[in-house]
């Protein structure tokens, strides 16, 4: 049987007040979300690198940087949803910020409350919109399934409490294709084909023994398969929902 644990959503806060950083890290990590917090802009741009975050709480006031601009650099590289925080309620802050492709606006002083309401709010729009519009061509960023979250960028497979599970490029790619194709039956050929444009060591004979590891790492019983299905003759299945982030 498969199971239907979901990784929680991944919310990126940059704040240079460690007593707000503490505050979000608490508050939404006490309602279902996974959180890191994060100081400056270079942290914050590691952290993106690393990791898949679904919105980032960005505020516009940190110490000798422009938040602005760094709202603006990560809308150029990025689609993840932005709210921007700021201690100023002139309007035209908010008005640059939404211009800018922010997707909320918060102003100082604010209740956890509120700010957990707007990202839920912001994560249900962003939902809606991935199921409803076409595939686009923008790279992807990461797949999402059953609790488990395979990260394109970083080539990392983690399961529930970030536990991290070493993939051989083989598998890595394996994987991959999988996630891009999911409910639907692939053939050795299709898995191989799908491997190599990856460059991939991907092999005809290797990949009944790459899907039977990827089965032990992924599973709790290969001899029962959560998620890789065989489909006798056929190919195989990969039989989980999967989540994309762009």
């Amino acid at each position: 049987m498969t199971t239907t644990t979901t990784l929680p959503p991944h919310v990126l806060a940059i704040d240079d007040d460690p007593a707000m950083r503490e505050l979000i890290a608490d508050y939404l990590g006490e309602n279902e979300l996974r959180v890191t917090t994060v100081a400056t802009g270079a942290e914050m741009e590691n952290v993106l690198a690393e990791q898949a975050i679904d919105v980032v709480v960005l505020d516009l006031r940190l110490a000798g940087e422009d938040g602005m601009q760094l709202a603006k650099k990560l809308r150029e590289t990025s689609e993840i949803p932005i709210i921007i925080v700021s201690g100023r309620k002139d309007e035209a802050d908010r008005v640059m910020g939404l211009e800018l492709g922010a997707d909320d606006y918060l102003t100082k002083p604010f209740g956890p409350r509120e700010l957990l309401a707007r990202v839920r709010a912001v994560l249900r729009r962003y939902k809606t919109a991935r199921e409803v519009l076409p595939a686009r061509n923008e790279k992807r960023r990461a797949y999402r399934f059953s609790g488990w979250e395979l990260n394109l960028r970083t080539r990392r497979l983690t399961g529930a409490g970030d536990k991290r599970v070493e993939l051989t490029n083989g598998e890595f790619s394996l994987l991959e294709a999988f996630c891009a194709a999911p409910q639907r039956i692939l053939s050795r050929e299709q898995l191989l084909d799908l491997s190599r444009l990856h460059n991939a060591e991907v092999y005809d004979r290797s990949i009944d023994v790459q899907i039977l590891r990827l089965r032990r790492k992924i599973g709790t019983n290969p001899s029962q398969p959560e998620y890789i299905k065989t489909e006798r003759g056929i190919g195989y299945l990969f039989d989980a929902p999967v989540e994309v982030l762009y």
